[in-house]
């Protein structure tokens, strides 16, 4: 019994991480996640059954967090049930072992008496490797999203910040339940650092709370499929303007922008009735129109673009997203034989560069969907000079599922990291304004046919975090793997 015991504890963290996200919400918990892997790592001395251990719960970690991957797999990729399942186990397999390393590696760092320390660098560290190796999503830190206090690192780190202060609570708990010497848990001391931090902006009061811009924002409710009529296309395309343009012509305030999102229908930019449309609606409301269309090189590749058409219903600048989508937008070779999930998957190619939107006097930064989980990416729309912040998405493919909640979640976080407003405009939901405070200002019924006037601020200070970046992070990541290296070197010569 007592050998069952370490990896329950290792599958126990597991599970604490996927309650404390959207869908079960349960965030109070998110100081205590790790606490029960640290002590399974302090319990396991075998280096090679701790990463068997962790890679496990991380197995458990990622299918509970992301369940609906395999309902996207299962619902818009040409493939049948048993490979979908196979595609999710190998997807769950895979993203497991970030956690095997950090399971081997804790194991050197839980008897020093910098554990608190240590760990938590080495937890953050890892984090930052989500991304290079094939997807991003929800981090340890995002869970302290309405944690006030703590959200005051979140523009100096970025969210990683949040990770290692959770972290740090989590090792620190271990450790008190570990009767550990009382000289291990002084580090905790540090967290009262919080408190001298400079607070987020208000969100509930003052005149930013309201904002003295405006905007409107266009949530279609566009049904996926892949038979598209030429009538259906059309009609889709006048009900979105017409919805905008009663909005525009009813508001006291001349709109600066009126947003429309990623769409999952072929909206191609060289359609000539589109451009027709907007050009129409750009100009009657005299507003610049930002949308989501398909971009066709003259070679033939196929680019998931953001275009411009200016208040005088000229095309301005375009930008093509940079960072795909694995499955939905390109293939990773690893898993060539997945089907489709939009009629361009596997077929996209990316952009090269980030592209500020010049609106009058001021710059938005479009990114569009997915970009959202990358903190290092956005921060560059503010480091270049953008105002205000947009996300055109579509979480169409998510269905009713936490994963809108969860995306919802990370661009919350974003605004906050860079104190931008945040306006996102979405497909069928989550339609939302968020203010540099990282709060839901505004938002819009999801799975519902809407439009909408919304209010902003233009901020033009930098964040240390827009300003730095990853700097924190990096360190978190060198401290941590340096740390486990030397405590394993040692021991050795013991």
């Amino acid at each position: 019994m007592q050998r069952l015991i370490p990896p329950a504890l290792f599958l126990l963290s597991a599970l604490a991480l996927i309650l404390i996200y959207p869908g079960a919400g349960m965030s109070l918990f998110a100081p205590f996640a790790l606490t029960p892997i640290v002590i399974g790592i302090a319990r396991e001395p075998s280096a090679k059954r701790r990463a068997l251990y962790a890679w496990a719960a991380g197995f458990l970690y990622w299918s509970g967090a992301c369940y609906w991957i395999h309902g996207v797999l299962a619902q818009y990729a040409s493939m049948p049930l048993p490979l979908v399942w196979l595609a999710f186990v190998l997807f769950a397999i895979l993203r497991s072992l970030h956690w095997a390393v950090f399971g081997w590696l804790a194991g050197y760092l839980v008897h020093s008496r910098w554990a608190v320390l240590t760990i938590a660098a080495l937890w953050t560290g890892l984090e930052r490797c989500y991304g290079p190796f094939g997807f991003a999503w929800l981090v340890l830190g995002n869970a302290g999203i309405d944690m006030g206090v703590p959200m005051r690192l979140a523009p100096i780190t970025g969210v990683y910040g949040l990770s290692f202060v959770l972290a740090m609570m989590g090792t620190g708990v271990a450790l008190l339940m570990m009767r550990r010497p009382r000289a291990h848990l002084l580090p905790l001391a540090l967290l009262a650092a919080l408190y001298l931090l400079p607070a987020l902006p208000e969100g509930g009061k003052g005149p930013e709370s309201a904002g003295v811009e405006s905007a409107i924002v266009v949530q279609p409710n566009i049904v996926e499929h892949s038979n598209w009529t030429r009538q259906e296309l059309e009609d889709t395309i006048r009900r979105m303007a017409m919805a905008s343009l009663d909005i525009g012509l009813k508001a006291k305030q001349q709109p600066k922008m009126i947003l429309w999102p990623e769409v999952p229908a072929p909206f191609y930019d060289t359609d000539p009735h589109i451009r027709e449309q907007v050009a129409l609606l750009a100009r009657t409301v005299k507003s610049d129109v930002l949308l989501g269309l398909v971009h066709h090189e003259p070679s033939g590749e196929t680019r998931n673009s953001a275009f411009q058409i200016g208040a005088d219903g000229n095309p301005g600048v375009r930008y093509d997203k940079v960072n795909l989508v694995p499955f939905g937008e390109h293939t990773p070779s690893l898993f060539a034989w997945v089907g489709q999930v939009t009629s361009e998957a596997g077929g996209f190619q990316p952009g090269d560069h980030i592209v500020n939107f010049p609106i009058g006097n001021f710059k938005a930064g479009v990114f569009i969907c997915y970009e959202s989980v990358f903190p290092h990416y956005v921060r560059e729309y503010a480091a270049s000079g953008a105002g205000v912040l947009v996300n055109l998405s579509n979480d169409g493919y998510f269905g009713k599922t936490a994963a809108r909640e969860q995306h919802l979640l990370l661009a919350r976080m974003r605004a906050a990291e860079n104190r931008r407003w945040l306006l996102r405009a979405t497909n069928d939901g989550i339609t939302a304004t968020i203010n540099p405070a990282g709060e839901v200002m505004h938002r819009l019924t999801p799975f519902r046919q809407s439009a909408a006037r919304t209010n902003f601020s233009l901020r033009s200070d930098v964040t240390l975090y827009t300003k730095w970046g990853d700097w924190f992070v990096w360190s978190c990541l060198v401290i941590g793997v340096v740390s486990a290296g030397m405590e394993a070197f040692f021991r050795q010569k013991e």
